[in-house]
């Protein structure tokens, strides 16, 4: 781990938190976006049994994974090589595309201003921009709670896992940051647009589903007790995600909004609509408090804390590095 490798993880840190993602240039989620709905159709449409559609998740989750990873590896090395400063003002955007802190947090906030005002129709088409259950009857409480599940959820997956990745990637300086970090980010995206259990995905977006799973969940772990820390109240915050997020279907998604409901005193979970088909949740949390703006303003704040722990780590091993291996050249 060197120094110019975490200072490039502090720039793409500020870039996503300042600025976010740019709304008019192409985003590399939505180029692994347009590789999935391409390859799923063709697969689909090929594909006619369970075996054949899981050969092919495979597949496609191989080359989307690997794939992404080696060109960013490449096109930062090509870069560099037109000039050095060029290659690192893209390694510091790329990197800063693979959190979504900012999108995260201007999502959130644009449906709470809708509800804000009292529109709460507004703040219902708003929201079903953001998540997949049916919103169109949802009242007020229902929308803060959805609101607050999708900020918690991906605090994990969105946030906090592609930063575990690009911190391993800058531990590795042969490989670096963002490949890794791209890497996982194209997981995430398989499992978003493929990974479930219904059809037309159930064979398809099993591989895809199973490997995001097991990405995440040391990333989730170490996130939860993250928060349990900072919380203040460890024990309590671990004895809670022990009795409530085991009994999530996710391995993953449960835990971060779990550890969430316990520290903010919420609960999370319960019935929910999709496509007209009522799906209940598994509860989370105990229900000591309402559900509120402010619940979800210090749900943000509290990724924010968390990720900024994690960034300062990493600075402080890289200089404890750094210094170790000025030393051990001097002595030499």
């Amino acid at each position: 781990m060197t120094i110019d490798s975490v200072v490039i993880l502090i720039i793409a840190a500020t870039i996503d938190y300042s600025i976010g993602d740019p709304r008019n240039l192409p985003h590399p989620v939505q180029v692994m976006g347009w590789f999935i709905s391409l390859f799923t159709k063709f697969a689909l449409t090929y594909c006619h049994n369970s075996l054949t559609q899981r050969i092919a998740g495979i597949a496609i989750a191989i080359v989307l994974i690997i794939g992404s990873g080696t060109i960013g590896y490449f096109f930062i090395l090509v870069t560099k090589l037109l000039h050095p400063l060029l290659g690192i003002a893209m390694e510091c955007i790329l990197l800063a595309s693979c959190f979504a802190g900012r999108s995260l947090r201007d999502a959130a906030r644009t449906v709470l201003q809708a509800l804000a005002t009292g529109n709460l129709s507004e703040a219902r088409l708003l929201l079903s921009h953001y998540v997949g259950r049916d919103t169109d009857k949802l009242t007020e409480s229902e929308i803060l709670r959805a609101i607050l599940e999708t900020v918690t959820e991906n605090a994990t997956d969105g946030v906090m896992a592609p930063l575990f990745y690009a911190i391993i990637g800058v531990l590795l300086p042969s490989l670096g940051s963002v490949p890794l970090a791209l890497a996982y980010k194209a997981s995430s995206t398989l499992d978003s647009m493929i990974g479930y259990p219904e059809a037309p995905y159930t064979y398809l977006g099993w591989f895809s589903a199973r490997l995001e799973d097991c990405l995440t969940w040391i990333p989730c772990r170490l996130t939860v007790l993250t928060l349990a820390l900072i919380s203040g109240k460890p024990l309590y915050v671990w004895q809670i995600c022990r009795r409530d997020a085991i009994t999530d279907p996710s391995p993953n998604s449960g835990w971060s909004e779990c550890a969430y409901a316990a520290i903010l005193g919420v609960q999370l979970g319960g019935t929910n609509w999709y496509h007209g088909v009522a799906k209940h949740k598994p509860l989370l949390g105990d229900a000591k408090n309402p559900i509120t703006a402010n619940s979800i303003h210090h749900a943000l704040q509290l990724t924010r804390f968390c990720f900024l722990l994690w960034l300062s780590i990493a600075c402080i091993v890289a200089v404890a590095k750094t210094t170790s291996a000025q030393k051990l050249m001097l002595q030499l």
